[in-house]
């Protein structure tokens, strides 16, 4: 509960000092909770033949834990509003890890869903939210470049743990890769374990005095009336106690226009790199050098993100973020397009590393850009509701681009759907921002010609009403 009450007593980002210590943790945790969904992907051609399922029954097992991920959103913002980042996040890195070693024992593909999928899922929803509020909190004028380098933690457990899935995998089989898998989550405990909350000291002490000021009000004799009142008043002014998931940020339309667009972008952004693997070794590629796929994207983006991180915290970029992640999000689909054809291995390393640099982008971006238009204050009930919206797509994504791969037997259909539903999230953002901007200029700028013209006014009728005074 002390927590909660650091919550709400917030002072100002220090913009380093210990907060480096809090971006190493982002760092790990951003790592594991988009790599992950992604790295065990190495996994599923074992899985097929073990349990007779297909592509799309083994994209589920990513879907669902991405879905996890995003739909946990609103539980994640009451408890981090209830209890605070620390507790949340150690629960979090428990069942992330749980989840992986239960995995190990199952004996069907629903098993793994309910372990790998919905335990993990919730596991690693329950710490990357958490990280990203204390990133908030700890920076503010570098905020850009702390989110960029957060985020290059994808890329880098991207090419970390893909090879290491496939050499896990020859070695001890899929049920060994998963349960040493299981015990690296629980380093997601130790990134919990050094989320500090911000000026703890300072409201604990101030928890203590009103304490002192309670019992002290218990020893001395009744108060007379007055001071009954003035008690009663001061306990009115008081500030109200934070909501645990405030829904009056969906009033703002700049974060609607964000949703809409996201839910398009997670509808594909996330598809070519769950099926890169099997596409290659469907190809005849061998499997290490399929796996290695994944750590090529993983190697470009380490370098895109915080590069990106510092373009975007530049002051004429900062003021047009949604324009410059929209030309992000275009560059990742026309990525896809042109690169549906790509069979050879040759021509999938060209698309990894054009993917790799857009892709980097938009990851630097997305939440940089949602942090922008509802403040830092309102981030943790935005992003939950956001997230809680965006698990639907994710769990519709995968799973299709898999069943049209089962159908058709063809992987270009993916690419297409994947690329044409990112480049019309990024035309849709880019207009419906422009717009709502064009139209809130206009009613700011008229707003501010009637305050002027009716001050003119008043200020004309009291210099007439003057000078008949004085005549």
């Amino acid at each position: 509960m002390g927590s909660s009450v650091v919550e709400r007593n917030r002072v100002d980002s220090p913009d380093g000092g210990w907060g480096w210590v809090v971006l190493f943790g982002g760092f790990i945790i951003t790592g594991f909770s988009y790599a992950f969904p992604k790295a065990i992907s190495v996994y599923f051609k074992e899985l097929m033949r073990d349990f007779g399922c297909g592509y799309s029954d083994t994209a589920w097992i990513s879907s669902i834990m991405l879905a996890m991920l995003y739909g946990s959103g609103p539980i994640s913002s009451i408890l981090v509003n209830k209890f605070g980042c620390r507790p949340v996040m150690l629960i979090g890195g428990l069942l992330a890890s749980a989840g992986m070693i239960g995995a190990s024992f199952t004996t069907n593909i629903i098993q793994i869903y309910l372990t790998a999928g919905v335990i993990t899922g919730l596991g690693l929803a329950l710490n990357f939210q958490p990280s990203l509020i204390m990133l908030g909190s700890y920076f503010d004028k570098r905020r850009p470049l702390a989110n960029g380098l957060a985020a290059a933690g994808s890329p880098v457990f991207l090419s970390a743990l893909s090879p290491l899935g496939q050499v896990l995998l020859d070695c001890f089989g899929w049920r060994g890769g998963f349960l040493i898998m299981g015990g690296l989550l629980l380093n997601c405990c130790t990134c919990g374990a050094v989320m500090r909350p911000l000026g703890y000291k300072v409201r604990k002490s101030a928890a203590r005095d009103e304490s002192n000021a309670h019992e002290l009000k218990e020893m001395l004799p009744s108060k007379t009336g007055q001071e009954e009142n003035d008690l009663e008043k001061g306990q009115k002014d008081k500030p109200k106690r934070k909501k645990l998931l405030d829904f009056s940020v969906l009033c703002d339309k700049g974060l609607v226009i964000y949703i809409v667009a996201k839910f398009v972008v997670v509808l594909g952004l996330f598809v070519p790199t769950i099926l890169l693997v099997n596409y290659a070794k469907d190809q005849g590629i061998p499997d290490k050098e399929a796996a290695f796929l994944l750590s090529i994207i993983g190697f470009i983006d380490i370098f895109a993100r915080p590069t990106c991180g510092l373009v975007a915290g530049l002051k004429c970029v900062r003021a047009k973020m949604p324009y410059f992640f929209s030309l992000a999000l275009l560059l990742n689909g026309l990525t896809d397009i042109c690169s549906a054809r790509s069979t050879d291995y040759t021509g999938l390393v060209i698309f990894c590393v054009f993917f790799g640099l857009s892709y980097g982008m938009v990851g630097a971006l997305q939440f940089e850009v949602l942090m922008g238009i509802v403040g830092t204050n309102n981030f943790s009930s935005a992003l939950g509701l956001v997230l809680l919206i965006e698990a639907t797509a994710v769990l519709i994504g995968p799973p299709s681009a898999g069943r049209l791969v089962d159908t058709y037997k063809n992987y270009e259909l993916i690419f297409y759907m994947a690329g044409g539903e990112l480049m019309a999230a990024g035309l849709f953002l880019a207009i419906a921002s422009y717009c709502c901007i064009k139209v809130q200029k206009k009613k700011d700028t008229s707003a501010i010609q009637d305050t002027d013209t009716e001050g003119n006014s008043n200020h004309t009728n009291h210099e007439g009403t003057h000078a008949m005074e004085n005549s």
